[in-house]
Order: C-alpha cells, then structure tokens, then sequence
C-alpha cells in the first residue's frame, strides 16, 4: 500500500501543493497488476446503485393496426391486433411501431424519417386523429389503440398513403420564389424588412404532412379540384411574402369556383394540425384579398 502512496509538487501562485494518489479512484489507475491491487482496487470502486435493481412489472397495451397488402388484392383491408408492453418501449406511437416491427412483424410497413416533428413522414390517423406518430405520446393504459394510414387517401401498404395526388396539388401553386426584373450583377441576396419577415411566421413551417388535408370534409369531396388546407396555406405563404412579384398572379389562378371556395370553414384543418398552425386563417386571408382584386 505504501508504494501507492506518491505525493507530487504543483506551483501555483507560488503555493506548493500536494496530492495523493489514493485521493484518486484506485479503479481508475490503469497501471495496477497485481492480484492483490486489483482486489483492492474492486473494493475501492464505487456502487452506483444502494438498492438491487427491480424489473418493472409489464404494462401490455393493445395496438389495432390497419394492414392491407396490394401482393394480395384480393384480402381485404383488416386491423391487425399486437401487444406490446409499455415499459420496455420509448414514450411515442412511433416507438411502438417500430418495436412492432423489429420484434414482432417485419412485414408492418409505414413511413418514418426524423423522429422530431419535421419531416411530416410519419402521419397517420392515430386514436380518430391525423397527427405524427413521432409527436404523439402513447397512453399509458391498458385501453386498446387503433392505428389507420391518413383517411380518404389511397393506400400503397398498411399505414403508406399515396401522396401523388397532394403532391401534384402542391406543385401547381408554384412554391417557389418569382420575380419579374431579372437581379443586378452581383445582387445575391433578396432583402426583406424584419416586419414583411413576420408575416411569414405561421405559414413556412407547414411541413407537408397533410394531416390538415386528409381530416378535411371539403377535400374529401372534391380532392380532384380543391387544392385544400395545406397547399393554400403555402399559396398564400407565397403570396404574404413581399419579395416575390407575381402575388396577383397567384391569387388569379386561383379564380375559380373550386380552388378555394370549397372551404367551408370546418376548421378541422386547424384543429388537427401537430405543428400548431393555423390553416384555415390562411384560407380567409386569401379570400379576403381575392374580394379586393
């Protein structure tokens, strides 16, 4: 033991200090060989924990997930029934999905990305709700969970809506800035006041998830022409914008019995938005400017 026992001179401010090794965690010495120094070195070592570790009892909660197949056309759609226990999986519905499908069935198939909220990928029709599976926090209780692919959309597999449709919606407003005069050379920037840049917040964080779209009953009916919450709240976010030039254009093509007015003012759009924006103000706005014109 004495031999561990070092002492070592540090100047600091002119004070010499001293320290012994043994204030250090003998597990920590790396230079220890013996038998009897490495005893006492599992001695030394700290216990991390003062109580026996106990395994939590296992809280099961029912999943009912839609599954359907197009390999076998011929089945029809069913909610397929998995068991999963709370206390050995992560808080949201996404976690449990994809526990789901490491554990139990690798043919469940639905679209995930970030996880955070961002990319929109994981929308699904959760409990009666769309939202992100990612954002929704599972309920802790054995009462059962019903899982559905965003409704009135065609199904490519299980909980995978086709969003072509949505899509094609999204690029025929032009999402995109547009200017009329061609930049000066060396102009590389567009600028914009601090107070035009405010009129955006609300509208530029709408990730595409179409959650809004899907809960819509005037969408339902008429997804062929009305371009529905999601893709009018970009067209306007385009149109708010003081940098881009053909606002009046814009509202212009939007002249037509379907495109907007088909908006009834349910509002479900903004009730179930998981990003906590407000679509159907976006709608008013361009109905309000479109009255003017």
């Amino acid at each position: 033991m004495a031999s561990l026992v070092t002492t070592s001179k540090l100047l600091l401010r002119g004070t010499t200090l001293r320290y012994n090794v043994l204030s250090v965690p003998v597990y920590a010495i790396r230079t220890l060989k013996s038998s009897a120094s490495v005893e006492f070195a599992a001695e030394a070592a700290p216990s991390f924990t003062s109580e026996p570790i106990t395994k939590k009892e296992p809280l099961l909660k029912e999943f009912g997930i839609y599954r359907w197949n197009p390999d076998h056309p011929t089945e029809k759609p069913h909610l397929q029934k998995y068991t999963v226990d709370l206390n050995a999986c992560g808080p949201m519905v996404l976690d449990a999905l994809i526990k789901i499908k490491n554990e139990d069935d690798a043919t469940l198939t639905f679209r995930r990305s970030c996880r955070e909220g961002i990319c929109g990928s994981c929308a699904m029709n959760i409990d009666g709700i769309n939202t992100l599976a990612c954002l929704s926090k599972i309920e802790r209780s054995s009462k059962p969970s019903k899982i559905y692919p965003l409704p009135h959309m065609y199904v490519v597999k299980d909980l995978v809506p086709d969003m072509t449709h949505f899509y094609k919606q999204y690029k025929s407003i032009e999402p995109y800035l547009k200017k009329k005069t061609p930049s000066k050379e060396g102009d590389r920037e567009n600028l914009q006041s601090i107070t035009d840049r405010k009129k955006l917040d609300g509208l530029y964080e709408c990730i595409l998830c179409a959650c809004c779209s899907t809960s819509c009953p005037s969408y339902w009916w008429n997804a062929d022409e009305y371009l529905g919450p999601a893709v009018l709240m970009q067209a306007y976010r385009w149109m708010a914008d003081s940098r881009d030039d053909f606002t009046k254009e814009r509202r212009e093509a939007l002249q037509n019995p379907f495109s907007v007015y088909r908006c009834h003012t349910i509002m479900n759009c903004t009730r179930t938005c998981p990003k906590g924006l407000n679509p159907g103000r976006a709608i008013a706005m361009i109905k309000r400017d479109m009255a003017f014109d």
